[in-house]
């Protein structure tokens, strides 16, 4: 089909990007997609995204996600209305964090470098523990969604003792490199250069408060109005869920909020390990947030109930009450849903498009070696980015840029981090994304207002990389 494949992803990006109407636009790039698949009929087109859409529930990854993201909802209402959020903000500023813009930049990092189990609970916490902190600094919820992004697949690949280390395993395992499979990763990731680049790039901005473009003008607008949001913007997460004040104001305690989310990250390990039959590395990661998020709201919900000495012997809330505000956070995520729904149906059609092996089949068999690095990471970065996910990515792009390394006698490890670096960039920048979409949501942000102030941010690693990768290839 040719070039054509391109067009459902670049026309659904292009027109979020231009137009901020982002489910209109994956809309029209659907249904361009569609209609190609049906023979350009754009009747059939029309019958082919119903069907499509139907189809991102036959897949269990994707309706696990989608759960995840209701069942966040849910979380971050009730911990809210317990207190939990104050009471932690209290009990970190005591101790002389979030009383600064840099402690609270700073707080939103490390948190993010501390938990590189799974993207998705990365920006769900940096998110709810942050968000807080970033409003009454007057920071904009833009760069705090940078941070959620930033810090998440970028740390997870780079600490790969988690799903995303062990499905790279799995890959080269099907490229038959086994007993050294796990050296050559690791090898990899000393070369895996936008990860690098991104996470020590949001440790200097956190530190020296630097910025440029859309993001600086954001921060300006914060500080100038405290209008922490663009005015008109449409945050992910509904005002009256974001805004949830606790249910008694002079009660609140940080043991409620971390309780929860210590269960949550604990039981990442737990469903890793059960779902992997004992090996952490090769467990379900959609299968663990789920889990884990679940098992968070259920123990937040016997917390409240518990009686307690210092409340008089009354609990904080009844399981009713407690189900109330689930119920009412979930509500306020159904914009979530239905971007994630429409991204996940986009993928599945450029997929169907064979969108990815059309691109890496670009590469011609004339390209001098030491460009072969570079140049597989653009193909890496142009797929993720219209695809929206990294582990498609690499699934598309290690079989042919492995053999091509060992062929020509190309560094392995470097040829690996440069498909690495490609595909989390991805994961990262693009509005397609169920991590920049989680990362939007958990920072209650305008998702394209996300996605364009930090653009200049991740084109700026990308140029950087693609020049180390350059050097690299010349050097090694």
């Amino acid at each position: 089909m040719g070039w054509v494949v391109l067009l459902p992803a670049i026309v659904a990006i292009g027109l979020a990007l231009w137009t901020r109407q982002v489910y209109l636009s994956l809309l029209a790039g659907l249904w361009i997609g569609t209609t190609i698949l049906a023979g350009y009929n754009p009747i059939l087109g029309l019958s082919g995204l119903a069907e499509v859409l139907v189809e991102v529930f036959q897949d269990a990854g994707n309706t696990r996600v989608i759960l995840f993201s209701l069942l966040v909802g849910g979380l971050i209402a009730l911990v809210q209305a317990s207190g939990g959020v104050a009471g932690f903000i209290t009990w970190v500023q005591r101790r002389g964090w979030g009383k600064t813009r840099r402690s609270a930049e700073l707080l939103a990092w490390v948190v993010g470098m501390l938990i590189f189990v799974e993207s998705s609970i990365t920006s769900l916490i940096v998110g709810t523990l942050s968000r807080p902190f970033f409003d009454e600094m007057k920071l904009p919820r833009e760069k705090l969604a940078y941070y959620c992004d930033a810090t998440s697949a970028p740390v997870c690949m780079s600490i790969p003792l988690n799903g995303w280390g062990a499905f790279v395993l799995g890959l080269l395992a099907a490229q038959g490199i086994t007993a050294g499979a796990v050296g050559l990763l690791a090898q990899s990731l000393l070369f895996n250069f936008f990860c690098l680049f991104a996470i020590v790039f949001a440790l200097g901005l956190a530190l020296t408060g630097w910025g440029y473009g859309g993001m600086r003008r954001a921060e300006r607008r914060a500080a100038e109005t405290g209008h922490v949001t663009r005015p008109g913007s449409t945050p992910m997460i509904a005002d009256e869920v974001a805004g949830i004040e606790p249910i008694r104001p002079g009660d609140a305690h940080a043991v409620d909020l971390l309780i929860p989310v210590g269960v949550m990250v604990g039981m990442i390990f737990v469903s890793l390990y059960i779902t992997g039959d004992g090996n952490l590395m090769e467990g379900s990661g959609s299968t663990a947030v789920l889990w884990a998020t679940g098992t968070a709201i259920g123990v937040a919900m016997l917390l409240y109930a518990i009686p307690r000495p210092l409340r008089g012997g009354k609990s904080l809330m009844t399981p009713i009450e407690s189900t109330d505000w689930v119920l009412k956070g979930a509500s306020g995520l159904v914009g979530v849903v239905a971007l994630l729904v429409f991204a996940f149906a986009l993928g599945q059609v450029s997929r169907a498009l064979e969108m990815g092996p059309y691109v890496v089949g670009l590469i011609g068999d004339d390209v001098p070696t030491f460009w072969l690095p570079a140049l597989v990471f653009l193909v890496g970065c142009f797929v993720s980015f219209t695809l929206g996910s990294s582990w498609t990515t690499f699934a598309i792009v290690i079989p042919i840029a492995l053999p091509l390394a060992e062929g020509l006698g190309i560094s392995l490890p470097l040829m690996l981090g440069a498909v690495l670096s490609g595909g989390v960039y991805g994961d990262h920048a693009s509005p397609l994304s169920d991590t920049s979409i989680i990362s939007s949501m958990s920072a209650a942000c305008d998702h394209v207002d996300h996605i364009n102030t930090q653009l200049p941010y991740t084109l700026m690693l990308a140029g950087v990389s693609f020049v180390a990768f350059l050097v690299a290839g010349l050097v090694i």
